[in-house]
């Protein structure tokens, strides 16, 4: 019996476009590892979210620099993670 905690099976994303999801996020913590210039002890986490706010396009990424022994910084672009370009991303990081 399956009880369907996480949505209806239709709009949970397949293993393919886990995978793709997976595979943005990674190349965007590279980039942002090496704009920034991080060392291997900062722990970077990227995520696509849908932005509740009414004023946002919809989905939204959120890039969360985390440095040991310093605050937690965040980034947001107003786009989903495939649509993030190396000039919308550097212009975030400098922001």
């Amino acid at each position: 019996m399956r009880f369907g905690l996480f949505g209806k099976p239709e709009t949970r994303k397949g293993g393919d476009a886990k995978a793709e999801a997976k595979a943005l996020a990674e190349r965007l913590k590279a980039q942002v590892r090496e704009l920034l210039g991080l060392p291997e002890a900062a722990a970077i986490a990227v995520n696509e979210i849908i932005c509740a706010d009414p004023a946002c396009p919809g989905n939204e990424t959120v890039i969360l620099v985390m440095k040991p022994g310093e605050k937690t910084r965040a980034y947001k672009l107003q786009m989903a993670m495939a649509e993030v370009t190396a000039e919308a991303l550097a212009e975030a990081l400098r922001s």
